[in-house]
């Protein structure tokens, strides 16, 4: 058999592969691509939609009984990861789509894995429907959906009750959150109030010790604690906690923090005082 006859190598195959790159690359050195076009978001929802969408966040509003789901879509790689074998055993209609029918509601840039619900929002709890817990957050108007949703999620995984929220100066739940809970927006009781500082005060009624954080505090966070119930309060970005606040709070308490950086982002600090929260409550 001669040369040219022989069978491709592994190591021909590859030299191929990289002739077949160099062939395909512009001008400056960057290889060809096809971009994803740049599709903006559809309409809103209707008054009282909510359109929810990513794997983790559908699979656990599909679990959660307290959803009311409407309408599905679904492409059929995101019905396979869902594990879902037979759509006519859902409560509610079921769209099979391309991931493209999909970018025309979120958007392209919404990240929403082939999977998109529409449902009736959950209706946030009062104050005095807090169930028996040692641990709950407390976010004194921070904004951001995406900081949000990232509190919630560290909040479930370190067995949080509940997070309390006031009810003007605070993101509503969304898809960004919902996506940015990745799931656990279903798994925690999310308490609306009007007046932080009268909340606050029914906590302490209620033996939590309510626990502000802040860069300045006096005390560090982890020496801080002095309660079997405990509510870390949180303030936005910038501002920090309000002065109201850092008033009505028992304790201002600063994460320690020898590096040169002196704070965190609101979520990172979250879940660094809920992991020695929990860590001070197991004892």
């Amino acid at each position: 058999m001669t040369d040219d006859k022989k069978s491709k190598t592994p190591k021909d195959t590859h030299y191929a592969n990289l002739r077949r790159a160099y062939r395909d690359q512009k001008s400056g050195g960057q290889p060809t691509f096809r971009p994803k076009p740049n599709v903006p978001p559809g309409e809103a929802a209707p008054d009282g939609v909510l359109r929810l969408y990513g794997l983790h966040t559908v699979r656990a509003a599909i679990d959660n009984p307290r959803r009311k789901i409407s309408h599905m879509l679904v492409t059929r790689n995101a019905l396979e990861r869902l594990e879902i074998a037979d759509t006519n055993a859902l409560p509610f209609p079921v769209e099979i789509v391309e991931p493209r029918d999909i970018d025309k509601i979120t958007g392209s840039d919404a990240v929403h894995q082939g999977v998109l619900i529409e449902t009736a929002p959950l209706k946030p709890k009062a104050l005095n429907a807090l169930g028996d817990t040692p641990l709950v957050l407390v976010l004194d108007q921070v904004t951001d959906p995406h900081n949000v949703g990232a509190i919630i999620r560290s909040a479930v995984a370190f067995g949080a009750g509940a997070l309390i929220t006031t009810q003007r100066h605070s993101p509503h739940e969304s898809g960004v959150l919902a996506k940015s809970a990745s799931g656990a927006l279903e798994h925690i009781d999310m308490i609306e109030v009007k007046n932080l500082a009268d909340a606050l005060g029914q906590l302490h009624e209620a033996g939590f010790q309510t626990i502000g954080l802040d860069s300045e505090g006096p005390a560090e966070l982890e020496k801080s604690f002095d309660a079997q119930k405990l509510a870390l309060v949180l303030g936005a970005e910038g501002k920090g906690l309000r002065q109201k606040t850092r008033e009505t709070v028992t304790t201002l308490a600063r994460l320690d923090m020898p590096g040169a950086i002196r704070s965190l982002n609101v979520s990172n600090a979250a879940a660094v005082s809920l992991y020695a929260a929990r860590k001070f409550l197991k004892g």
